[in-house]
């Protein structure tokens, strides 16, 4: 059984009822997520392929056998242009603060590689417990749950006790208050980015004035409200493009790009190929 968890942007988590919180196996043959961030701890584990992410100003590939933490509130964004398969969980926080009592001062700080012997043996320990939870959660044996759960309590546990970074409340107070000025922003783009979104129409949906919304939306997504919008076009038209046969003067229509050159240039540089040569043969996709 399943409930939504309704995060500080328009991404909604599913949580198992069971565990409150949400385990599973990603297989994922290709995607792109724009910068936007959730109520939760997110954890990556890559099990095969890899994956480019984008953590505030900080881009790397998590490859596989590594593992990421992404703390609640944290802006990233996610691009596979490869298949992958990865382990995906997701803590809420709401959760954690229930277990952990300090959790308003604490976020975790999880580096795979690390940078000692001694840290690298407890990531490795950590990997070991996420991979424990999976096989549970694939053979499904009886009163696997109980098992999860216990496992679940002993991931929380190590979090605690190797992977805590102490932050200040009064900073954290204030990146959730930031962010959230931004959840009708960014849920008004999601049901209005397949047309020209004026600038003062945006700023008004954010209670600012024009060039004050300007500096705080690229303050804290990374990139201007234009950049944003195209970035979330570009994502919706490589998902289309992987997954049907639809024209490409069709999709850009469909999605909002008006300039087919600028199209073309920005998903070139994005994704590492045209639309047609990812339509193309895909011999790696075998999962």
């Amino acid at each position: 059984m399943e409930k939504i968890l309704t995060p500080t942007n328009y991404e909604l988590i599913p949580l198992d009822g069971r565990t409150n919180v949400r385990f599973y196996t990603s297989i994922d043959s290709g995607s792109y997520v724009a910068p936007h961030w959730h109520d939760a701890v997110e954890i990556l584990y890559m099990l095969e392929g890899e994956l480019k992410i984008r953590m505030e100003k900080v881009s790397f590939t998590l490859e596989s056998g590594r593992c990421i933490l992404i703390n609640p509130n944290q802006v990233h964004s996610t691009l596979c242009t490869r298949p992958n398969r990865a382990i995906v969980f997701q803590i809420p926080e709401s959760f954690l603060e229930k277990w952990i009592p300090d959790k308003q001062a604490l976020n975790f700080t999880l580096k795979d590689p690390a940078d000692t012997v001694d840290q690298q043996s407890k990531v490795n320990g950590f990997k070991e417990i996420l991979a424990h939870m999976r096989l549970l959660e694939e053979e499904q044996p009886d009163s696997g749950v109980l098992k999860f759960n216990s496992l679940l309590f002993e991931a929380l546990f190590q979090l605690c006790q190797n992977f805590r970074a102490p932050i200040a409340p009064e900073e954290m107070t204030r990146r959730e208050k930031n962010l959230e000025k931004l959840k009708p922003v960014l849920d008004y783009i999601a049901e209005n980015y397949n047309r020209p979104i004026p600038l003062q129409e945006i700023a008004q949906v954010a209670a600012f004035e024009p060039k004050y919304f300007c500096r705080f939306f690229k303050k804290w997504m990374g990139m201007t409200f234009l950049e944003y919008q195209n970035e979330v076009r570009l994502g919706k038209i490589y998902e289309e493009v992987l997954g049907t046969e639809e024209r490409i003067s069709d999709l850009l229509e469909k999605h909002g790009f008006t300039n087919e050159k600028v199209f073309r240039r920005m998903f070139r540089e994005r994704f590492g190929a045209t639309p047609t040569q990812l339509r193309g043969p895909h011999p790696e996709r075998s999962y």
